[in-house]
């Protein structure tokens, strides 16, 4: 039985010369968070935006709540919730007239906006507020505020770009337990980002890069299928000296900075502890800590995004 709610094939988008999105299939099931990850102008947008049917594809095509994008757009729109990147309600209405105003576009009895907009103040917290200019919110009151709206008519499947872009860590780590209540219910929940911390709490990911799919699988699979190498985390004074010493020698597969440790991939961890050790003391440099850990996320996508760039290379 195809419990699938979303189906891509070949969905490709171009603007003149320029290809956004080239040729990605991937499938999503029923009540699973789909993670779509990549940097700023990877194509996440442009693929949400044509799987909202507010887009027409160049090629391919793409079934949403089993409605095709470019036959049926307006079952599409009907079936889905869609929270668009930039802050999608209208800041100059208060709380309640935004509330209001979404509910009708969505066709709600009144009865039905009664009872879901009690549903969104409770979930929002923001009860008290409701005569509250939207504009005057802070971002994660108005974020929550949006995802209510998003889904006050109760979709079956939900498009989120970028739901946490410019909130505080706290606030996205509550955005994260509402959505995990959705999935929860049994909604689909197709979410872009670019927090790779965020994308560990997906079911499935995709890394896109450029418009084309790099890379499918949970988290877990990503980690274990991408990187077999280990990889060391260094704390040690000057950064980026360290780095540039250890990038030079031929143990060291790959090397990133994360915050204020360093990253690196090797292919011998004994001779590249010794070799870091070496590097550390001949460059007057203080070695807090080696240790080896289980590779991130953002460990994978910048492996990943070196194969790319080697590729072009080499192609080139």
């Amino acid at each position: 039985m195809n419990n699938h709610t979303i189906e891509v094939e070949q969905l490709t988008k171009r603007f003149g010369d320029f290809t956004a999105v080239d040729h990605i299939d991937f499938t999503v099931k029923q009540g699973e968070i789909f993670g779509f990850l990549g940097a700023n102008g990877a194509g996440k947008s442009t693929t949400i935006r044509m799987l909202c049917a507010l887009l027409q594809p160049t090629e391919g095509t793409a079934r949403v709540g089993g409605h095709d994008i470019t036959d049926a757009p307006e079952k599409v729109k009907e079936s889905i919730g869609y929270m668009s990147q930039r802050f999608s309600l209208y800041e100059d209405l208060t709380v309640e007239e935004n509330i209001h105003f979404f509910g009708r576009v969505y066709g709600l009895t009144d009865a039905g906006l009664r009872e879901r907009k009690a549903w969104v103040l409770s979930m929002a917290n923001l009860h008290g507020r409701e005569t509250s200019i939207t504009g005057t919110l802070p971002g994660g009151w108005k974020q929550r505020l949006a995802l209510g709206c998003a889904v006050l008519h109760r979709p079956r499947i939900v498009f989120l770009d970028e739901p946490t872009s410019g909130v505080d860590p706290l606030m996205r780590r509550t955005f994260w337990e509402l959505i995990n209540e959705l999935s929860g219910e049994g909604v689909t929940v197709l979410v872009t980002t670019h927090f790779l911390e965020e994308a560990e709490y997906c079911n499935d990911l995709i890394l896109i890069n450029a418009g084309h799919i790099i890379a499918k699988g949970s988290p877990k699979e990503l980690k274990s299928d991408h990187i077999k190498t280990p990889i060391l985390e260094l704390q040690c004074s000057n950064v980026i000296e360290a780095m540039s010493r250890i990038e030079q020698e031929p143990w060291a597969l790959e090397t990133s900075v994360f915050g204020t440790n360093l990253h690196v991939s090797v292919s011998d961890e004994a001779s590249a502890r010794s070799g870091i050790r070496k590097i550390v003391e001949q460059n007057d440099m203080k070695l807090y800590s080696i240790d080896r850990i289980t590779p991130s996320l953002e460990d994978v996508f910048l492996y990943l995004l070196d194969r790319e760039s080697e590729k072009k290379e080499t192609m080139g």
